[in-house]
């Protein structure tokens, strides 16, 4: 009979990594997707304490433009100051508890909807009615916590425990692959969020091979970015990702950064940010999933687009979601019935494909069994 691991022996099997040659690598055994002790224990070790991406600057481009959303169980307000400075606050009103702001939009301040306590848009408390003045309590010391936060390339990262290196320093050489597409300069077109009955891990992998391309979509990517054309990227310790490239019958991109080659013209360029921001850039647009993890099974995705042209027209922008949902659901609901097949105890791990098709994914089990190995140790079958 099959039996689980305990959470060391789990961690022993991911120093496995740290040392085998791709050509030799296999795919994560199910347990990593299913045990309820691995997610928290990846939760404290590594969520926590990495720079997790919430969304795009230029979702927020004015002061008190602002969004909500909610982080490992943490409910944050991403508002752009006065000072156009923007602060990922504890969407949680100092009073009792409730939460302050909902959705996204623009606000000159923010009333708690209980008692209407009011916050500025650093966060500052600025009325606390029929109990300002209070001898114990002082109104001026009090204010939503910030956590802190950092801008790359227009994306927004937060990092929960406050503790996490800077994140630009570390993605050096993902900026060269990116540079010529003026990343920064894309201007937000849509957003959403929704919740997947997957592990995030799968979501990672899923986004980051391009190994399923030409069967899982096979009338809506195949024809433009097949297999056979991916092209793994080098990739570093915070990051990984490949080459989409178009085939011949794709019809050259005007709309796009003066800057690119014409090699960069002619496919996307996939990459992941380490552990939860996948992004897929193209020529004229952005696309990207902000992964937050919830459980072993499920992770809500926040799913946004960009588009190098200003001010495309609405209808444009719709027609490029519907084609864009349509993917998206491919892969949803092929991930969904794979966390089915993860619950049995007879579910395989088999090899990886070749380093330009599934190289990413084996990028990405180097990168957790760095952070969440244990020595190897004898493991019992």
């Amino acid at each position: 009979m099959v039996t689980d691991h305990s959470l060391e022996q789990l961690r022993s099997l991911l120093s496995v990594y740290l040392d085998q040659p791709m050509g030799q690598a296999r795919a994560l055994p199910a347990e990593f997707y299913r045990s309820s002790a691995f997610f928290a224990f990846e939760r404290d070790s590594l969520l926590r304490r990495e720079w997790l991406c919430v969304g795009r600057s230029d979702q927020i481009p004015e002061p008190g433009d602002y969004f909500t959303t909610t982080l490992l169980d943490e409910p944050l307000l991403v508002v752009r100051g006065d000072d156009r400075r923007i602060r990922a606050l504890v969407n949680i009103c100092r009073h009792r508890g409730m939460l302050v702001a909902s959705g996204a939009g623009h606000a000159r301040s923010f009333v708690c909807p209980y008692h209407a306590w009011t916050y500025d848009r650093a966060g500052q408390l600025l009325r606390a009615p029929r109990i300002e003045s209070s001898s114990h309590f002082d109104l001026t010391q009090c204010r939503l916590p910030e956590l802190v936060s950092e801008t790359w390339n227009g994306f927004l990262f937060v990092n929960p425990d406050g503790n996490a290196e800077p994140l630009a320093q570390r993605l050096t050489g993902l900026d060269a692959l990116i540079a010529n597409y003026r990343t920064d300069r894309m201007h937000h077109a849509w957003v959403g969020e929704e919740e997947w009955r997957t592990n995030w891990k799968c979501a990672v992998e899923n986004f980051l091979e391009g190994y399923h391309l030409s069967v899982l979509h096979r009338t809506t990517l195949h024809p433009i970015t097949p297999t056979s054309l991916c092209e793994k990227l080098p990739g570093d310790a915070a990051y990984t990702g490949y080459r989409a490239n178009y085939s011949d019958s794709v019809p050259p991109i005007a709309a796009c950064s003066p800057d690119l080659t014409a090699r960069e013209k002619r496919c996307s360029t996939l990459f992941c940010v380490y552990p939860t921001l996948l992004a897929s850039q193209a020529p004229e647009r952005l696309r990207y999933y902000a992964l937050q993890p919830t459980s072993a099974g499920t992770v809500t995705i926040r799913r946004g687009s960009a588009n190098f042209e200003p001010d495309l027209p609405a209808e444009e922008i719709a027609q490029r979601v519907q084609v864009w949902n349509c993917i998206t659901n491919e892969d949803k609901e092929t991930l969904e019935r794979m966390q089915i097949g993860y619950s049995s105890r007879h579910a395989a791990h088999g090899p990886l494909g070749p380093s330009d098709f599934e190289g990413t994914m084996f990028d990405f089990y180097r990168y957790l069994a760095q952070r969440l190995a244990a020595p190897v140790s004898s493991i019992a079958d």
